[in-house]
């Protein structure tokens, strides 16, 4: 593998992250026989086919797997080197990317807006994902800093909280529980629930409300976004239970109501997250900061009037 070069293995590790040639292609920005021709020059230099091709679908042989593994490392030391003489220069500039939790998109786009305009050197990628699947990229070096709820247990890193999450109970207005107040979790028993996939960090926080109350919640649906969650609860298929900052509209337009349960909202904390083993870029350094300095006052600003109305 001596002729292999960094840019074949970014063109592999994009084709390996999507199963997709047409996807891959479409990220790096160039035509798939690009990418097609990228990884058969790859693919000689390691003297072995690193995909299995059927028709449309694609999957990795033993030695793509094993490649993609080291590939990762190589690309993720490359980076660390590139954010290393960043900082010798000190500049802000470069590229950064940034994981998301799904809820985290109602109001970081708006604070990034921000951040840009006072960074103007700094290309930013967004990765939005469970946190299960924010915990992998931090793992593998995807994403240079992310934004979650609970830091992650499974590697270490420096988790600093930024501003508060509050998680509500949410039904429709037409649902017999909506405008009755000192619920108790045994007067849900009986209700049925629209969760997110496992591996949400919403959906662990409702289990583990519901485990101190020693009872399991009915699961009628398993939905992979919070917007699909709001349009089945707004049609009285069940409730939901989501962060106070991905209603705020609903809540204005009386389509979705929070329901008043004794020990809700339950209040977590944002963090920004990024691995301890790894030494932050001028940008990400930026980014981090930013969040830090800015994120609670204009969480406040858009969503404080709900926290008020006693939501």
């Amino acid at each position: 593998m001596k002729n292999a070069t960094f840019r074949q293995l970014r063109f592999f590790n994009a084709v390996a992250r999507h199963l997709s040639f047409a996807k891959a292609a479409e990220l790096m920005h160039v035509s798939a026989p690009a990418v097609t021709m990228q990884i058969k020059e790859l693919e000689a230099e390691v003297g072995m086919p690193l995909f299995e091709r059927q028709g449309r679908k694609v999957s990795l042989t033993t030695t793509g797997e094993y490649m993609l593994v080291y590939s990762r490392k190589m690309l993720a030391l490359l980076k660390d080197a590139e954010d290393a003489a960043a900082r010798l220069q000190r500049i802000e500039t470069g590229n950064l990317t940034i994981g998301l939790v799904g809820t985290t998109t109602y109001f970081i786009p708006a604070l990034l807006n921000q951040f840009l305009k006072e960074h103007e050197g700094i290309e930013v990628k967004l990765l939005v994902g469970n946190r299960r699947e924010l915990v992998q990229w931090l793992q593998n070096s995807e994403v240079d800093i992310a934004i979650m709820g609970k830091a992650p247990d499974e590697l270490p890193t420096r988790a600093e909280p930024f501003a508060a999450n509050p998680l509500v109970f949410v039904a429709s207005p037409e649902h017999p529980l909506a405008g009755e107040s000192g619920l108790r979790a045994e007067d849900l028993r009986q209700q049925s629930f629209i969760v997110r996939e496992p591996g949400s960090g919403t959906r662990n926080a409702m289990e583990s409300f519901f485990a101190q109350a020693r009872m399991q919640p009915r699961y009628s649906m398993e939905l992979q976004s919070n917007d699909a969650i709001k349009q089945a609860v707004m049609a009285n298929l069940g409730l939901g239970f989501l962060s106070l900052h991905t209603i705020a509209l609903e809540l204005q337009t009386k389509k979705l109501c929070v329901l008043q349960v004794n020990g809700a909202p339950l209040v977590r904390a944002w963090n920004v997250v990024h691995p301890l083993s790894k030494l932050l870029s001028p940008a990400a350094e930026a980014f981090r900061y930013f969040v830090l300095e800015h994120a609670e006052t204009d969480l406040a600003a858009r969503f404080g009037e709900l926290r008020q109305a006693g939501v």
